[in-house]
């Protein structure tokens, strides 16, 4: 599954438009970069059933993924075509539409019709039931030195040619315990980069995915849309740069996952299973 790291943006992801700078009372006149927010229809025969708000690159990936981590599919073989369609009414300019045919046993999601937004990996659900997460508890053993661990948002963050373009988008990469990165996709929605990286794995062709012995590191917060989406691909450490909600954590402790936030050389925090990190000195604790 090791990636290159990309050098460029995907095709699409980035426009350049007019802009007016105020510099030292100055109104000045420019050209700026930002990152693309365009609509992604996935349909199931004639039936549009969702539209996620994405920046494009990786589209069939983003599918691939968001069906694995919404519980639709559970094996890349479920999937028998996926196919863009052309002259669909969101293509081009005014977004996509990716047609998706799975396997007669696959239970499709609800008639309704929903949007995700670019900042919800939680839109379109339909009920309180429904953010229940349905998946077995996660009992990798794998472990990582904090050391590692602290390097890995810096290293994230070298490896984002679209966010240093335009500063405007989220990340999410996969690393192996060493550090080593595999894989890093970008996005306006960080839980859309999550589901990129899911996609890329059920992409290189694996029946199941076997992703118990990597770290996922995002970009931002950790909510209950990551943790729920890393539970889902039965990956067992998630690191951030900023802090994780109340709800992320209390799905850490029930699901098994071990949460690493506000991670810095020497200083972070950890919740959940956090036996698996290693520190370099006996760990002590003390009361606030």
């Amino acid at each position: 599954m090791v990636k290159p790291v990309p050098q460029s943006p995907p095709s699409g992801s980035v426009v350049e438009v007019s802009v007016s700078r105020v510099r030292a009372g100055d109104l000045i006149r420019d050209r700026d970069r930002l990152v693309v927010e365009l609509p992604l229809e996935i349909r199931f025969g004639p039936r549009s059933s969702t539209v996620l708000l994405r920046t494009p690159g990786h589209d069939e990936e983003l599918v691939r993924g968001f069906l694995y981590t919404e519980g639709i599919i559970r094996r890349a073989a479920d999937i028998v075509a996926l196919e863009r369609l052309s002259g669909a009414p969101l293509n081009d300019d005014a977004g996509s539409v990716i047609a998706v045919q799975l396997a007669i046993e696959c239970v499709l999601p609800g008639q309704r019709l929903f949007a995700a937004t670019s900042g919800c990996g939680a839109c379109g659900k339909e009920s309180l039931a429904a953010l229940e997460v349905r998946a077995p508890a996660v009992v990798a053993a794998q472990t990582i030195a904090y050391e590692v661990l602290a390097t890995l948002p810096d290293r994230l963050r070298a490896a984002q040619p679209t966010f240093a373009l335009t500063g405007g988008l989220h990340a999410a990469a996969l690393f192996t315990v060493d550090g080593t990165l595999l894989a890093v996709r970008e996005d306006i929605g960080r839980h859309n980069a999550v589901d990129k990286l899911v996609g890329c794995a059920i992409g290189e062709g694996n029946e199941h995915l076997a992703l118990g012995d990597l770290v996922l590191v995002v970009s931002g917060r950790l909510g209950y849309e990551i943790v729920q989406k890393a539970i889902a691909a039965g990956i067992p450490i998630v690191a951030s740069v900023g802090a994780a909600s109340s709800l992320a954590v209390e799905l850490a402790e029930r699901f098994g996952l071990t949460l690493a936030t506000f991670l810095r050389p020497g200083s972070g925090n950890l919740f959940g299973k956090i036996g698996r990190v290693r520190l370099s000195a006996p760990a002590r604790s003390t009361s606030p």
